[in-house]
């Protein structure tokens, strides 16, 4: 079900950036935007990750009563079309039928990366996205069998305490074993704009929901998502985006400045938090915007598809094979 969706596909490959204003790199000065706010670029880091330090153990909580539970059919969404639940049947498969074949599997038990798939969930702190990775690539039952899993989920954040939560949430929901026994999930600190910890080619798909819009440079996330892309890898980012219809952005305007960080006072204790949050969503990218920063990039294939009217969009691309 895709609540009002509509999905566009940039036919030639490349949009006229010229058209919309993104020949200009999306920093473009000492100074950018928290919020409706122009901080200086250095500062801008800071703060994002003083926000999620502030909501990080009422964040789930909050996505549901600001949403209505929306968020959860949006990253449902996001999860059918990865098809990583297919990627992962054809892995299992490859893997039974291979498992005795010193190629795949080498004498120390470790996997050929052609019969690996691992995917990258960015700004993931709480896991939410990656859970759903995990059952639907079967790693919860996997888990029951002893060695590593070809199919891995990482999730990297910048704010430790999201990443807290998230581990705190695995280990309750599904045990340890996931994480220290077939590594089908680990969590790493990290910054979206500089992806040190991993090397490039590395990963199958990349997603990252609801988080780039609060990276500092988008362009240098996007560049780092392409680099530790393997060829082939396929980049998803599951965003709040820009609503077109008049009559359904004044209803959405007005939900989100009126009843929104109220909801953040009374149920978090946090209301300046939640005023960002919905102030960040209007400094984004429109659709065609963030497309044409992708292309720009080198992702190939790139289109994007409006959930609920536009309030959110999921963008995809793919990294060529060389």
């Amino acid at each position: 079900m895709r609540y009002l969706s509509s999905s566009y596909q940039n036919p030639s490959g490349n949009n006229n950036e010229d058209d919309i204003g993104t020949n200009n790199p999306y920093i473009k000065g000492p100074k950018t935007h928290f919020g409706f706010e122009d901080v200086g670029v250095d500062e801008k880091e800071g703060r994002v990750k003083q926000v999620f330090e502030n909501v990080a153990d009422s964040y789930d909580v909050m996505n549901d009563f600001m949403s209505g539970g929306l968020h959860r059919y949006w990253k449902d969404q996001l999860l059918d079309m990865s098809a990583a639940a297919s990627m992962a049947s054809i892995i299992r498969r490859q893997a039974q039928q291979t498992q005795t074949q010193a190629s795949i599997i080498s004498n120390e038990g470790h996997h050929d990366d052609n019969a690996r798939l691992r995917i990258l969930d960015v700004a993931g702190g709480t896991g939410d996205v990656s859970f759903r990775f995990l059952e639907a690539a079967g790693c919860i039952e996997r888990a029951r069998s002893s060695g590593e899993d070809p199919i891995s989920v990482t999730v990297c954040d910048i704010n430790p305490e999201m990443l807290r939560v998230g581990e705190a949430r695995a280990r309750k929901k599904y045990g340890s074993t996931l994480i220290t026994e077939s590594k089908a999930l680990s969590f790493v600190e990290g910054n979206a704009q500089n992806l040190k910890d991993f090397e490039d080619n590395s990963f199958d798909l990349y997603t990252i929901a609801f988080g780039l819009r609060n990276v500092t440079d988008v362009d240098k996330g996007l560049e780092e998502a392409y680099r530790v892309l393997k060829p082939g890898g396929r980049f998803m980012c599951l965003e709040f985006s820009q609503v077109a219809d008049p009559w359904l952005r004044q209803i959405y305007d007005g939900y989100s400045f009126a009843v929104i960080p109220e909801m953040g006072e009374l149920i978090a204790n946090d209301r300046a938090s939640y005023q960002y949050l919905v102030e960040s969503i209007r400094k984004f990218s429109t659709q065609e915007e963030l497309l044409s920063r992708m292309d720009k990039v080198g992702f190939h294939l790139t289109k994007y598809t409006n959930l609920t009217g536009g309030i959110v969009a999921i963008h995809e691309g793919w990294k060529p094979i060389e």
